[in-house]
């Protein structure tokens, strides 16, 4: 089986190098723009994911279905291509002097642009100018790889020449294990290259009329430029507050020449003993470390305005809780030092400079620990994560924030959050988990995702649950996981502690799921549940869902060969799920345990619907996996209703399924 499907569409795909691209295959021409914008949701018409994901003040548009005179590559789902990488896994290269043409839907003030340059020959990255004419202005948008473009084994490198990380882990490209393998097998480099992807923001100065084009032209600095989507927006005028403590009193530099850190620490101390409120005016504001906050309040001017910006800086000796950098973050007081309390984040940006990725480190966007808190309507980009909580912690409310190209995961619960609730955030390009609860050594319990749109995490899963009491996830979006990850994720993994309780995961929609794990070599689902430290015996809840256009499976229940006769997940419903499109089956169980299923209707089904191995002991009476059909399944699961009937064929041909529709 291959890494995945590929769609029979005449399109170009583009095969990657350190600094070009080479296009394959035929070029498509020009498209020709329908009579209305086509304005989308993660790709799609925003009539099928009405009421999910995160409200935004931004309209998608997609490069693929504007006019241009480039080529547009995809769609793909192949990993370590630019298409792959992309919204709807489709996307439009430029080459220099060529454009792509936006018809804006609505008037707009600024825009956003996700896009992809080379790298440079050694990485490290390139910068160039990209021309962006909207209405009757001209503006310069400056873009660069100086963010994107990682190579090799986890935890990955900037350099496309390095040798294998490491030598002694199997992998898929020899089907070995490169140190113990006569004749050494020979490794393409760059070895895997991903986090093609960057976006860039650009307040244009005036306002554009609705019916107005926006065309961006590439430039002679780079020998081409990809494309992906155009976010365009009406900004609002600056937040003001002056009764609040402003920073610039205590010595902030708003243009970024000098380090506002101790400014920023004056004015909390200040506005702390005065009862006031920390106000950050417009203006970029240097913060080269963690700014600690407790019990106090700091609003910008909103996230176009303000934006406090750092650089990664390396430390003499490593700090306490082991970092060996430094970079721009709000820290809470972390929990062996009594964590904070009371803490309110709004409406500025904090664009940090992380460009590796060195899990030792402490240089996220925010951090800590924080009870009782809000963080609200920031723009977070450039961090390591953007939002990293080391509990316990009870009651913060993460809510309208903008989270993109982090190196690692956009948000995560680490150890003992409870209570808490995070809700219509936007996360796309993480480096890791969009979403994640992570309940180690502490656990988590009654928490809440609930619309959010996350889209096109490059690597693992859009919203992942490790371990937890009484947890929710609901409501949300989830497109275009790239690869060894699902869209919606159950795992007993990393040590967590047990699933307890109740897990529902109600109402959410995924689509283009489901990616190629390299280890396993097979396809995963959708929606992934895996008990690798120990069972999953809580009572897993989903309701509502909708799974869209399922590269493999919509549904994944698993346990990894060296435990499946260990663990086991026997108690999980599903119920009123629609499932449009699957490149495989249904169902794949591979694992001891059993679900239940009502009213769950599938269509468009590419391979035999259940995919019922059990934990492979082929017994005579039947799989250790339980299937029962409690009614209203619409047909799909009628022919395999014994409820252990062994149907293990896990790598069958993958059939792409036709495009999403109304149900």
């Amino acid at each position: 089986m291959s890494l995945a499907f590929r769609r029979p569409v005449a399109v170009a795909v583009i095969a990657l190098s350190a600094v070009a691209v080479v296009p394959a295959g035929a070029v498509q021409a020009a498209t020709v723009p329908t009579a209305a914008p086509a304005v989308t949701r993660a790709a799609l018409d925003p009539a099928l994911v009405a009421g999910r994901g995160a409200s935004v003040a931004f309209l998608e548009q997609e490069a693929e279905r504007a006019k241009t005179n480039g080529t547009v590559i995809g769609p793909d789902r192949t990993a370590y291509t630019l298409p792959a990488e992309a919204s709807g896994r489709s996307a439009v290269r430029l080459t220099p002097g060529q454009y792509v043409e936006f018809t804006l839907p609505k008037a707009a003030n600024a825009i956003t642009v996700r896009y992809s340059i080379p790298d440079s020959a050694t990485g490290g990255g390139l910068t160039a100018p990209l021309a962006v004419k909207a209405g009757n202005t001209s503006r310069t948008m400056t873009l660069t790889s100086q963010y994107s473009w990682l190579y090799n084994q986890y935890p990955f490198t900037n350099d496309p020449n390095a040798d294998l990380l490491h030598p002694d882990w199997w992998i898929t490209e020899c089907a070995c294990v490169p140190a113990a393998t006569t004749p050494a097998p020979v490794i393409t480099k760059p070895f895997r290259p991903s986090h093609f992807y960057d976006e860039q923001r650009l307040l244009l100065g005036r306002t554009v009329k609705a019916g107005e084009k926006v065309r961006l032209t590439a430039s002679s600095a780079v020998p081409w430029t990809v494309v992906d989507l155009l976010d365009s927006e009406l900004v609002g005028l600056p937040y003001v507050n002056l009764l609040a403590a402003n920073v610039l009193a205590f010595g902030a530099d708003p243009t970024g020449k000098r380090d506002s850190a101790p400014a920023f620490d004056k004015a909390i101390a200040f506005a702390k003993k005065a009862k006031l409120k920390v106000y950050v005016p417009p203006g970029v504001f240097r913060v080269d470390r963690h700014i600690i906050v407790d019990d106090v309040t700091i609003e910008g001017a909103g996230n176009w305005y303000t934006v406090i910006k750092g650089r990664t800086v390396a430390l003499s000796t490593p700090a306490a809780d082991g970092s060996t950098h430094t970079s721009v973050g709000f820290y809470g007081k972390y929990a062996d030092e009594g964590g904070s309390r009371n803490v309110h984040l709004s409406g500025f940006a904090i664009q940090g400079d992380v460009r590796e990725r060195i899990d030792i480190d402490q240089i996220n966007g925010i951090g800590g620990a924080m009870s009782d808190s809000t963080i609200k309507n920031l723009y977070i980009q450039h961090t390591k994560v953007g939002l990293w909580f080391d509990g316990p912690m009870s009651n913060v409310r993460v809510e309208n924030n903008i989270i993109v190209d982090q190196i690692a995961d956009a948000l995560n619960f680490h150890t003992g959050v409870t209570g808490s609730l995070v809700r219509n955030n936007f996360v796309r390009n993480s480096g890791d988990d969009g979403l994640a609860m992570w309940a180690e050594k502490t656990t988590n319990a009654g928490n809440t995702f609930d619309r959010n749109t996350v889209q096109t995490p490059v690597l693992a899963n859009g919203i992942a649950i490790y371990g937890g009491k009484d947890n929710v996830v609901s409501n949300n979006l989830i497109a275009d996981p790239i690869r060894e990850g699902s869209a919606i994720h159950a795992g007993s993994r990393f040590g967590a502690e047990p699933f307890a309780g109740t897990l529902k995961i109600t109402n959410n929609t995924t689509v283009r799921a489901g990616t190629y794990e390299l280890n396993w070599n097979i396809g995963l689902g959708a929606i992934w549940i895996f008990a690798l430290d120990r069972s999953i015996e809580a009572d897993i809840q989903v309701t509502g869902d909708h799974y869209l256009d399922n590269t493999y499976n919509a549904i994944m229940m698993v346990s990894d060969w060296p435990v499946k006769d260990l663990y086991s997940i026997p108690n999980v419903h599903f119920k009123d799920v629609k499932i449009d499109g699957t490149g495989t089956s249904v169902l794949s169980a591979r694992v001891a345990g059993g679900a239940s299923f009502e009213n769950v209707d599938a269509r468009n089904v590419g391979a035999v619907p259940v995919n019922n191995c059990g934990s492979f002991g082929f017994t005579p009476a039947g799989s250790e996996f339980t299937v029962t059909d409690r009614g209203g399944n619409d047909g799909w699961l009628a022919p395999w209703l014994l409820p252990n009937t062994i149907t293990c064929d896990d790598r069958p041909p993958v059939v792409a399924p036709p495009a999403p529709a109304p149900w």
